[in-house]
């Protein structure tokens, strides 16, 4: 009878501990993740913005790029990649136009800000 007492006891104290999920899961399952915005809109907003920044006659030729970056805790654009170009000039006009973008409002995790990583393949072509 203790045993079965003492079992009872241990399963009850546990429950709770077992019952909540912990880590990254916890926030995307509770709906509590906010993404990051680029000027009130999301990451295709920030598509139209290079878009519009860059300076087509720097293109070398058509093609892909893609850039890679942390949206940071205050906004900021850190740590940024280029991980596909198609020409130096090119791939320069993408890091200036990125890098003068204005501030973002960063991603929320609990109600705090988040960094997140961005993946942001664009499409170029001539004319």
């Amino acid at each position: 009878m203790i045993k079965n007492l003492l079992f009872f006891l241990v399963l009850i104290v546990a429950s709770p501990a077992f019952a909540q999920l912990g880590g990254e899961d916890e926030v995307y399952l509770s709906g509590e993740f906010i993404e990051p915005k680029f000027q009130g809109g999301n990451v295709l907003k920030f598509h139209q913005y290079v878009r519009e920044h860059f300076d087509m006659s720097k293109l070398e030729k058509p093609g892909k790029m893609v850039a890679v970056f942390t949206v940071g805790e205050t906004g900021v654009i850190e740590n940024l990649r280029i991980t596909e170009f198609i020409g130096a000039t090119s791939a320069g006009e993408f890091i200036r136009v990125i890098k003068s973008a204005p501030k973002w409002e960063p991603a929320k995790k609990g109600g705090k800000p988040y960094a997140l990583k961005i993946t942001l393949p664009l499409v170029f072509g001539k004319g």
